[in-house]
């Protein structure tokens, strides 16, 4: 018998909570910036999306406001929360658009890429 894999924790430390149902995020579109355990997930920054994130991201070749039918993507609307992929975020970040993260419900292997202080700055749940 194996054991029950270890909870996913977020940048804090404490457990992974819920990113979002409406619309339903995750790599494996159950609401959470979860692993799994699956090498190379990487949409495990739980943000808030905004019009000027969302403007931003399409102008960089990564429209989140189109509706994607066949890829079960409604698109993306300003106050809508998202596990958006790290790389996008480090992205944003470095051009002043990362959009406000949710610190609780991101996960910690985001910090290998990801300063915890950056992440504070950006934190919805922190203001």
């Amino acid at each position: 018998m194996s054991a029950d894999p270890q909870p996913e924790k977020n940048v804090l430390g404490g457990p992974l909570l819920a990113c979002g149902y409406d619309p339903l995020t995750g790599f494996f579109r159950d609401g959470c910036c979860a692993t799994r355990g699956t090498p190379g997930v990487a949409h495990l920054v739980c943000v808030k999306v905004t019009a000027e994130f969302l403007e931003y991201s399409r102008a960089q070749g990564n429209d989140l406001s189109t509706p994607r039918p066949e890829m079960r993507f409604h698109g993306l609307k300003p106050g809508d929360r998202w596990c958006l992929h790290v790389l996008r975020w480090v992205e944003a970040w470095e051009a002043g658009m990362a959009p406000k993260v949710v610190l609780e419900a991101t996960h910690e292997d985001v910090l290998k890429l990801v300063p915890l202080r950056a992440l504070k700055r950006h934190a919805l749940d922190l203001h």
